[in-house]
């Protein structure tokens, strides 16, 4: 298949690793950014098999698992009106809110539907036009220009009973948060190659140039992460600090014009707060004036929200990189993805996840490995 075996070959594999470790002579802490790239690398093991004293820090790149809880329990609130569909991806489902989940209201008798695009939602309010219609709009930038094709189309064609519930988060000011920490240890970036191929890179450079940090646009197969991983330690033992595109098969560096213009006419950048994070300055999209009669929020004013996380559940440190999620203390124990306590256990992108999938149940990183330079097989 055509990108993907190819991007899978274990001798070009061995190669990059071979030049990595020879380019290496101190340690270093890179970031991936996107969830998508965590599970590639704890599927094959590829943190495993970096020289000593590299490591990975997982960043917080998965959109379910820093959708704030208020506006979780606020999409279930409107999911348990008399008279709404709300329709979502099939990963927000479990994700849970501060007493229930969206598979508990549907167990409820709420209309609950799983759909694989937000145009399906607006198929759904066009032939039911005595409902209200609401798609749970969540994502970072790669997401969003299809959920604003939604609400365009539903404004072109006056489909009045269709809302959207956003809540989209922009990464380059993630970043930018991630380096103002007083507790940030990252040196480098492993940029998200979805994200950058609808928004290009235009806005890494001064990033990368104020915090002297290198910024290498990645892809999710295990070449494209080792390519990416190459790319930045080489430019950390050099002392520089630039962007690089490792992924021009899909990234271009003025991104989707198309993509762009979209995002602009039907969305404004706002301050946006992220689930064990906090509130990020111009960090986030909603609805423009424009639009505002298909925003959710405004439409059914849900108000007197208070939230609750659970004690036991550090998947806050999580996502900002500040521990391992086997150093929850409730990892594997009170929290599994059958009784998850937060969202970085249910999404298919989250750290927790991960590590729970693919057996990262302990702490350390097995001798045998670090002696014979072998874990999961890449590929």
């Amino acid at each position: 298949m055509k990108y993907i075996e190819e991007f899978n070959n274990p001798e070009l594999a061995r190669r990059l690793l071979d030049d990595i470790h020879a380019t290496v002579t101190r340690p270093w802490a890179l970031m991936e950014v996107c969830g998508g790239q965590t599970h590639s690398i704890i599927r094959h093991g590829i943190d495993q098999l970096l020289p000593e004293g590299v490591e990975l820090i997982h960043g917080p790149g998965c959109p379910v698992c820093v959708t704030p809880l208020e506006m979780i329990d606020k999409a279930l609130e409107i999911a348990s009106r008399p008279g709404v569909v709300f329709c979502s991806f099939g990963d927000m489902l479990r994700v849970p809110g501060t007493d229930r989940d969206l598979f508990r209201v549907k167990g409820e008798g709420g209309d609950v539907r799983v759909v694989y695009s937000p145009l399906d939602a607006l198929a759904i309010a066009r032939r039911h036009p005595d409902r209200e219609v609401v798609f749970f709009g969540v994502g970072f930038e790669t997401t969003a220009p299809a959920n604003a094709m939604a609400v365009h189309e539903a404004r072109r064609l006056g489909v009045r009973n269709f809302s959207l519930l956003v809540s989209h988060v922009r990464v380059p000011p993630a970043i930018e948060a991630i380096m103002c920490s007083p507790d940030c240890r990252v040196q480098a970036f492993l940029a998200a190659g979805h994200v950058c191929s609808v928004m290009g890179t235009a806005e890494y450079p001064a990033l990368a140039e104020r915090y002297r940090v290198p910024i290498v646009v990645t892809g999710f197969e295990p070449l494209d992460i080792l390519e990416g991983i190459r790319r930045t330690v080489r430019q950390l033992e050099r002392g520089e600090h630039r962007v690089e595109n490792a992924y021009p098969r899909a990234v271009q560096e003025g991104g989707n014009p198309a993509a762009l213009r979209m995002l602009e006419e039907v969305f404004t950048v706002g301050d946006r707060a992220w689930r064990g994070i906090g509130v990020i300055p111009r960090s986030g999209w909603r609805l423009s004036d424009a639009y505002r009669d298909h925003d959710a929020e405004h439409r059914f004013s849900v108000s007197g929200i208070t939230t609750r996380e659970s004690g036991l559940c550090r998947s806050g440190e999580v996502l900002q990189g500040l521990i391992k999620p086997h150093e929850c203390a409730a990892f594997g124990r009170e929290c599994t993805p059958r009784t998850p306590l937060g969202a970085t256990m249910v999404s298919s992108e989250g750290a927790c996840a991960a590590y729970h999938l693919y057996r990262r149940l302990g702490t350390g990183t097995p001798a045998a490995v670090r002696a014979t330079g072998e874990a999961t097989p890449v590929g």
